[in-house]
């Protein structure tokens, strides 16, 4: 039969498996990027995408073997991995619109663990159904390609391998290749349209479903028409620039006042460069005690290390306030710290490593002045970042004068919180412990040291402050600090349950921003919310 003939050498079935199981992968990495700006990419992101995507494909073999065996027709299986292409090929284009409105319907609806029932219910509706069709393959593939019982193991430990291989590169492709290069939305097209060529070869040669061929190819024209961009904000109208590494999605905006990274779209800002040179009107300028601490008017040179650098607002701000500083940074995206050069005007005597902040104090013999810890964001802390094990390495990387400052970006209120975490933390390895909350925002700064005159220092050397604007702001915090009393809550690189922590915090500050609207909505629906944003 002509419907025999493609599948006559089993190659083209191998291949079958090869692509479906390179793009089961891709999809599964796309979807974290998709989801990313949106929900972060903590580990409870990569926990719900990667337990849905096995759902779907259990699902998928039962299914797949089922049929095999009930009607073993291959235009059902090749009907089915078109159909997976087209609705792969859709998720750039619709996904972020689905996002952001069961985002809004869960936020009137959900207490506690809203970002996990979001970021769940989006994974159910965008990728559940077209890897549920993909997990088919193997199974149906097994009834194509096993002739006789004497050769069953070998076919199907074939199909397993080129599976397999087809899922090693899936993996690597996607994370080092097209998202880099062409960003989620295109990674999506092409896996997308790899599929759907598999399925059209497959008709092609039996002369099947000419309709289905052509409305497939439609749709796959359409989706790549209106879901080749990557603007995952696309309500923003101020993008200088938008993109993506192998790390982050990336946003510049601009205004008259400053130019701002963003680095998820629903979690603030991560980097701010201020046209008109002065305090930047966040945690930054309160970080800029640290020098001060450490003594910086008293020294002929300070040495200051930045964890997490970002495009290096910290460090602008301290060669504008600091005569004598010999910065370095470290930043784990070069795609950021190119931004920083770009947009941020990074100074050039500013050196920045390519690095994972803890990997590079492990690495480096040189000891600082201060050392600042900014690597926290939204709920993405990274564990290693925030244990007893790293912060005694940093202790070991100071002077003995010397000062850590740390940014906690999620002020909780709840006992056991993950700023109580970390505090109980740092203080039990650092004499002195001092925070202060930073106003108009959830942040929260940390200053830890070891000599017991840092506060002295600071009150003394304040006073010789020439700029107006900052001896206001350093006078501010002289009044604000509060010393921490340790606690007994811990993290060590064994146990650091930082996302948790982090998902309760986000929880309370959702809540108390949505209380208003919540009421709204219990009384006059949905319809009385929208008045009332408009």
């Amino acid at each position: 039969m002509k419907k025999q003939t493609i599948l006559s050498n089993k190659i083209y079935l191998y291949m079958t498996e090869f692509f479906a199981g390179m793009s089961v992968m891709a999809v599964e990495l796309g979807a974290s990027r998709l989801l990313a700006p949106y929900f972060s990419s903590s580990q409870i992101v990569w926990t719900i995408i990667i337990g849905t995507i096995m759902i779907a494909m259990a699902l998928g073999n039962i299914y797949g073997g089922r049929t095999a065996d009930k009607d073993p027709n291959p235009d059902k299986l090749y009907g089915r991995i078109m159909i997976a292409a087209v609705w792969i090929a859709a998720i750039p284009v619709l996904g972020k619109y689905i996002i952001l409105g069961i985002s809004a319907l869960l936020v009137f609806t959900v207490s506690n663990n809203l970002l996990i029932w979001a970021a769940f219910a989006a994974c159910m509706v965008l990728f559940v159904f077209p890897l549920f069709l993909l997990g088919t393959v193997t199974p149906s593939l097994a009834k194509y390609t096993v002739d006789s019982l004497e050769d069953n193991g070998k076919t199907v430990g074939n199909l397993g391998a080129f599976n397999t291989v087809g899922s090693i590169i899936g993996t690597f492709l996607p994370t080092f290749v097209t998202i880099p290069a062409v960003g989620t939305s295109i990674t999506f097209l092409i896996f997308s349209g790899i599929l759907l060529l598999l399925g059209l070869v497959y008709f092609i040669s039996t002369k099947g479903r000419k309709v289905f061929c052509i409305a497939s190819v439609v749709l796959f024209a359409v989706c790549s028409i209106f879901g080749y961009s990557g603007n995952f904000a696309f309500w923003a109208k101020d993008l200088i620039y938008e993109g993506e590494s192998v790390y982050n999605y990336l946003q510049v905006k601009e205004d008259e006042d400053s130019v701002i990274l963003s680095t998820n779209v629903l979690f603030g800002v991560q980097s701010i460069r201020k046209k008109d040179n002065g305090l930047t009107g966040m945690y930054y300028d309160y970080a800029l005690a640290a020098p001060f601490l450490a003594g910086a008017s008293r020294k002929e040179n300070l040495n200051v290390l930045i964890l997490g650098m970002g495009t290096g607002t910290f460090a602008v701000q301290c060669e504008r306030y600091f005569d004598t500083l010999t910065i370095e940074g470290v930043e784990i995206d070069q795609k950021i710290t190119d931004l920083a050069e770009r947009y941020f005007e990074l100074p050039a005597d500013v050196k920045v490593a390519t690095y994972d902040g803890r990997a590079y104090l492990a690495a480096v013999d040189s000891v600082y002045d201060v050392i600042m810890v900014d690597a926290y964001q939204d709920i993405t802390i990274p564990f290693q970042m925030s244990s007893v094990e790293f912060f005694t390495l940093v202790k070991e990387h100071l002077t003995p004068d010397g000062v850590m400052v740390v940014n906690m970006n999620m002020r909780g209120t709840k006992e056991g919180n993950i700023n109580q975490y970390l505090s109980d933390t740092i203080a039990s390895v650092f004499d002195q412990v001092y925070t202060v909350d930073v106003e108009g925002s959830t942040n929260r700064e940390l200053f830890a040291f070891s000599d017991n005159s840092r506060l002295d220092v600071f009150r003394e050397d304040i006073a010789g402050i020439r700029d107006n604007d900052l001896y206001a702001l350093m006078r501010h915090i002289a009044g604000q600090l509060e010393y921490y009393e340790k606690g007994d809550y811990r993290m060590t690189d064994d146990k650091a349950p930082v996302e948790l922590l982090g998902m309760k915090v986000i929880d309370e500050m959702i809540r108390e921003e949505v209380k208003d609207y919540k009421e709204i909505f219990e009384k006059e629906g949905l319809k009385g919310v929208l008045e009332q944003l408009n």
